[in-house]
């Protein structure tokens, strides 16, 4: 028998160039199914056993997976950086130098040392450090806005999933009545009490009732689509059902008064003029510190000197600010800074101020909008849809009018849950416009 350790050398040379084609190729195929697969692909489901959807739930995932949201602290974690180094020492000056001809020649090998070090006037550095401090403050506000925008974005998402959650319950409920009042039809019609077009007619609002509802599943599927895009999950990745009862956003409570002096005392959009408005007057002391003069300190030896005495050099030299024009300009354009920001900062506050005065209005419309319809709209249909089926019964009215009064409470119906979710949409909207975090109870800040 033949030992394998006897194979030639081309056999194991094909056996390991077989053996390098197949890793190569399964190297290959890891790294394109790596490249291929989406980040979401191995994430873990963040409502998990959740029988239904809430809202606090679904912020909270929001904002802490949303690129956005990570985007912005990358920001903030760069201004910080960028404020650490603002305001440094700059680095010394290392200078050589050497006599060419004195390398090969005879005379003695000349060369020279030099160092410097640039000393900036006091204050300098601490007002490019301020400027870079105000920088990085604009970041941590402008995170707090993103995160206040996202958040009024999840919880308008999620009042519209109930919408059309709703929607596909009352489809399916006045399905089950229109399926009842054909049955009623037919019996009516075998009696002689009712018309061939009765019983037809029930089956046609049956069918556009179908219809409706492929429509609202189509739309329902697109909003757990964006809502999933706002979790970062794949488009098509599993959501809870809405609820059966939709809880309204939380909402600050008050006066408009004291409203708006918690907007302005905590407002992300407040704090970015504030933040600016600092930057700016930092800029005007250092434009200012420009006007004063630098200083280097110079130390050197020359081994060319021919007394030795003279050989090692200190001196300073100082930086003579007589370009006035140019350091002028620049505290003049700080000023101007300063002054639009601050009329920035005036034309933020009347806007908040109308923001929440608009917002409590359009708040408490909702309010007495939604107490309409639970009190006086759905109870008047339910009667109409009862009385004319009565009358269908007893031969008083057409199986039109039971078809009309049942079109009418479906209507009201939906308006109620529409007219809900829009009193929580403008809830989220009031709690934004204060500072607060949409869909998040109270008192919690961006």
């Amino acid at each position: 028998m033949r030992n394998s350790a006897s194979a030639s050398p081309s056999a194991s040379a094909s056996a390991s160039a077989s053996a390098f084609a197949s890793a190569s190729a399964f190297a290959l195929a890891t790294a394109i199914t790596v490249l291929a697969t989406p980040a979401w692909a191995d994430e873990r489901d963040p409502f998990a056993g959740a029988a239904r959807l809430e809202r606090a739930a679904l912020v909270e995932e929001v904002l802490a997976r949303n690129p956005d949201v990570d985007a912005a602290e990358a920001a903030v974690d760069a201004a910080r950086a960028r404020a650490r180094a603002a305001g440094a020492w700059m680095d010394p000056m290392l200078g050589y130098a050497v006599a060419p001809r004195s390398i090969a020649g005879d005379a003695p090998f000349g060369h020279r040392v030099e160092l410097r070090q640039r000393i900036e006037y006091p204050g300098k550095r601490g007002a490019a450090r301020a400027v870079a401090d105000a920088a990085a403050d604009v970041a941590a506000a402008a995170r707090g806005s993103v995160r206040l925008e996202l958040a009024q974005l999840a919880s308008d998402l999620y009042d519209a999933y109930y919408v059309v959650g709703r929607a596909q319950a009352i489809n399916e409920h006045h399905r089950a009545l229109v399926a009842e009042m054909e049955e009623s039809a037919s019996a009516q019609y075998v009696v002689g009490r009712a018309s061939a077009q009765d019983p037809l007619q029930a089956r046609s609002k049956a069918a556009v009732l179908a219809r409706e509802q492929v429509e609202l599943a189509a739309e329902r599927e697109q909003l757990a689509a964006e809502l999933n895009g706002l979790l970062h999950r794949a488009p098509a990745a599993p959501l809870p059902p809405p609820p059966d009862t939709l809880v309204a956003a939380p909402a600050p409570s008050g006066t408009t008064d004291e409203l708006v002096a918690r907007a302005l005392a905590r407002h992300p959009e407040r704090a970015v003029v504030g933040a600016r408005i600092r930057g700016a007057r930092a800029e005007i002391a250092m434009a200012r510190r420009e006007q004063y003069p630098d200083l280097e300190l110079m130390a050197s030896y020359d081994s060319m000197s021919p007394m030795p005495e003279h050989r090692w050099m200190v001196g300073v030299m100082i930086e003579l600010p007589i370009v006035r024009g140019r350091r002028r300009a620049a505290i003049d354009a700080a000023r101007a800074e300063t002054r639009r920001m601050e009329r920035e900062d005036d034309r933020l506050v009347d806007t908040l101020r109308v923001e929440i005065a608009r917002a409590q209005s359009q708040v408490a419309a909702a309010e007495r909008l939604l107490a309409l319809d639970d009190q006086d709209v759905i109870p008047a249909a339910q009667a109409r849809l009862e009385a004319a089926r009565a009358g269908f019964i007893a031969a008083q009215n057409d199986f039109l009018v039971v078809i009309d009064a049942d079109e009418a409470l479906r209507d009201a119906e939906l308006q109620r849950e529409r007219t809900r979710a829009e009193l929580s949409r403008r809830r989220a909207a009031l709690a934004r416009a204060v500072g607060l975090v949409p869909g998040l109870a109270q008192g919690e800040a961006p």
